[in-house]
């Protein structure tokens, strides 16, 4: 499974219901913009909530321009997350190419 996936297929994998959203962005960020129906869990909040993630979920990992939620993405993967994506370009690109109506930032 490659490690990134574009805001289209993640969009169509949403609407399937067969992806689950990780938004690793600061509460300041969430507050400001989010893909409604995503889970919020702060980058750095990751390892002490970890419990909170099923590994057996196909998992989608959002942030602002792609690059923490990659880093997010591997991190997981080396504790057994096999199933985790990162969104390629992030909000950023989900807001340019699939949803323009959110704000950007």
């Amino acid at each position: 499974m490659d490690y990134e996936v574009t805001p289209e297929e993640a969009r169509a994998q949403l609407a399937a219901g067969k992806i689950v959203l990780l938004d690793v962005r600061e509460p300041w960020e969430w507050a400001m913009a989010r893909i409604d129906g995503s889970m919020h869990i702060p980058m750095g909040d990751i390892p002490m909530r970890l419990q909170e993630l099923d590994p057996d979920h196909s998992m989608v990992v959002v942030c602002h321009h792609g690059v923490r939620s990659l880093n997010v993405t591997v991190w997981l993967r080396q504790q057994g997350f096999e199933k985790v994506q990162s969104l390629r370009g992030g909000l950023e690109r989900w807001s340019r190419a699939v949803d323009a109506s959110g704000p950007r930032y």
